[in-house]
């Protein structure tokens, strides 16, 4: 019977991880904007500190693996992680990349997200045209995907 029950256990938590589907959350901003391009998506640029910010620890369990963020992310953003760990080692270029754009979007705090378009230019800079930032917010995925369509719902300046 405990044979039965234990098979019974990890046939359905198979199930289960089948079901939740993943997301793409892309570390290589070039590759992150040759898919915006394509889709035609603004980015989503989620700065956090994964292995030492208890907020954005938090953020990613109670918003960004529900069902609910996961469909409004697919249909609306394309997803970029920009980690600043404290104990997990990274490349030189992915530090370097992720400093650049800490340092552009003046990021002083974590978890903090930006949704943002972004183009090269001429000269091979990127530009970025932000719409609108948050960080944590109380509630689950209703209350901060509301802030993120509101931010969404923003037209950018024209130049």
């Amino acid at each position: 019977m405990k044979k039965f029950l234990l098979i019974l256990v990890f046939a359905l938590g198979c199930l289960g991880a089948e079901a939740q589907e993943t997301l793409t959350w892309h570390t290589d901003m070039n590759e992150a904007m040759k898919v915006a391009d394509k889709t035609k998506k603004p980015l989503f640029l989620f700065f956090t500190g994964s292995d030492w910010c208890g907020w954005c620890k938090r953020l990613q369990k109670e918003v960004f693996v529900t069902p609910e963020f996961t469909e409004w992310a697919k249909k609306n953003v394309v997803l970029v992680e920009l980690d600043f760990p404290r104990r997990v080692a990274q490349t030189p270029e992915v530090k370097q990349q992720n400093a650049q754009i800490g340092q552009a979007f003046s990021v002083r705090g974590y978890p903090t997200v930006w949704i943002t378009k972004a183009a090269k230019g001429k000269d091979g800079k990127v530009n970025f045209t932000p719409l609108g930032n948050t960080g944590y917010v109380a509630g689950g995925p209703t209350a901060w995907l509301d802030v993120a369509n509101k931010i969404l719902a923003t037209t950018p300046p024209k130049k």
